[in-house]
């Protein structure tokens, strides 16, 4: 009885007519293990396949199988296959490590803020409490859909997503958030980054010049970027962006980008006066604003705050959000309301990177905004991260006099922590990352304003146990760090 074939097929380059078959294979092989496509373990196909799938006799390669092995590139066992050997010789090895080490093809604008890896510590931001989430009642809305799913292979693709999702969308929005969208003014995206590439792509013409909070969200600013758009850096202050000072900066902008609930990274809320400038600037500019709507259902205080979409009587008003953080990262949904106006030009664009985007996921997550589970799901989580912000305010107030000053904000999942102790942003994040603390320097976020010396601290994730540890940890960083600090003066002194 033959034997079976090999799981996969070994692909090499032509042997083309010079040299012999087996110094080619040879060289072929060798390559394909020192460029890292054959890794340590992988296993080869069988002699007898391999000879079979490149015309050569079996001889040739059971030849360059044990050349290989006598030099430490395979090891193999009669019976068992042959396999790429775990540990490679001195010179392999060196040229595996350069080859990792080639950073030519990284975007140089996400370089030191890509997405953090292994488990989270604090206070990485955008984590939220994904333990908390209801799994199972999630898992049981979703097996029920699963059980229907002959029923969800013939629904229609318009390319804006589930229809009953969307109507589910626009009433959570019109009654949370106040704002004015019919179902049909609803497209569905993967993530309010997905939103910001097409919307880019879409408005922004090389060239064209683009209002962006300064500091604000870098990944709007490589959205606007890989666009071809001039970036316009509008200072931020307590009141929001500065339209006045945009004005003068790019009375004729084209976009405008903004965080108004929950501005992005210093966490104020944009004032009243501010969203009607805003509205009036874009109306006379005939520009677009973009508004992004990221994390503002997790309110502490206050009434909650309308969507500036709502005030806008012009269409001239994008609003996106996204169930990512509100539920959890991994489930790749959020939407963009689009002014009548922009909707066939944007699904004509997304339809051409994207021709069909319906998801079983979709049509779970319609199931649980409809059923309630959202909405207690909110209110229950609204009332955890509540409590972790007291404990970071509260801790900070203990263990952080004179080094750092929390801000105490209303919304959101982070806070901004101003430095007192005379460091930068990019020194306290140092010293913090040398303690085990995850955070992020405001200094990351400007594009022209001098360092606002501050630190991003998440607190959605982390019990309030492990967040007063970290910032006794936090302390120990800053005070180590920090010989200008106002403890070390005082001590000095004393």
């Amino acid at each position: 009885m033959p034997k079976d074939a090999s799981s996969f097929e070994l692909t090499l380059n032509d042997s083309g007519k010079r040299g012999s078959l087996t110094r080619w294979l040879s060289g072929e092989l060798r390559g394909a293990i020192l460029d890292g496509r054959l890794r340590p373990g992988a296993r080869l196909p069988s002699t007898r396949d391999f000879a079979s799938q490149y015309s050569v006799s079996r001889g040739t390669v059971v030849t360059v199988f044990e050349q290989l092995q006598a030099d430490g590139y395979l090891c193999g066992r009669v019976g068992a296959g042959t396999w790429v050997n775990h540990k490679l010789p001195q010179d392999g090895q060196a040229r595996v490590r350069e080859s990792a080490k080639d950073t030519r093809f990284r975007p140089d604008p996400l370089r030191g803020l890509l997405p953090a890896t292994g488990p989270a510590r604090p206070f990485r931001i955008g984590e939220p409490a994904t333990a908390e989430f209801p799994a199972k009642v999630w898992a049981r809305v979703a097996s029920r859909r699963l059980r229907r799913f002959s029923e969800w292979l013939e629904t229609e693709d318009d390319g804006r997503g589930y229809g009953p999702l969307r109507e589910a969308i626009a009433d959570y929005l019109g009654t949370s958030r106040g704002v004015r969208c019919y179902p049909d003014q609803i497209a569905i995206v993967s993530g309010v980054q997905q939103a910001l590439d097409l919307l880019a792509r879409l408005l922004a013409q090389p060239g064209d010049p683009v209002w962006m909070e300064d500091p604000g969200y870098f990944g709007a600013t490589i959205a606007f970027r890989n666009a071809g758009a001039t970036i316009v850096p509008v200072p931020v202050d307590e009141h929001g962006l500065n339209v006045e000072a945009g004005r003068k900066m790019s009375p004729q902008a084209r976009l405008v980008y903004l965080t108004p609930a929950h501005q992005f990274p210093m966490g104020v809320v944009m004032s009243l006066e501010r969203r009607l400038e805003a509205i009036e600037w874009a109306r006379e500019a005939g520009a677009f604003v973009i508004e992004d709507d990221y994390d503002s259902e997790y309110r502490f205080e206050g009434r909650p705050v309308p969507a500036l979409q709502g005030l806008d009587n012009g269409s001239n008003v994008i609003f996106v959000g996204t169930f990512n953080k509100l539920l959890f990262p991994s489930l790749r949904l959020g939407y963009v309301v689009l002014p009548p106006k922009l909707l066939e030009p944007f699904l004509v664009l997304r339809y051409g990177a994207d021709l069909r985007f319906g998801s079983i996921d979709q049509a779970v997550l319609c199931d649980f905004i409809v059923e309630g589970h959202l909405g207690r799901h909110i209110g229950r989580m609204r009332e955890l991260y509540a409590e972790r912000l007291a404990a970071l305010l509260e801790g900070g107030r203990r263990h952080l006099e004179g080094l750092m000053e929390i801000s105490s904000i209303r919304a959101g999942l982070y806070t901004a922590a101003f430095l007192r102790n005379g460091m930068t942003s990019r020194e306290a994040e140092l010293a913090a990352t040398e303690h085990e603390i995850e955070s992020m320097g405001l200094h990351r976020f400007t594009l022209r304003r001098s360092d606002p010396r501050a630190l991003l601290l998440g607190f959605g994730g982390f019990d309030p146990a492990r967040i007063r540890n970290a910032l006794a940890r936090l302390a120990r960083a800053l005070e180590a760090r920090g010989p200008h600090s106002a403890r070390f003066e005082k001590r000095s002194t004393s």
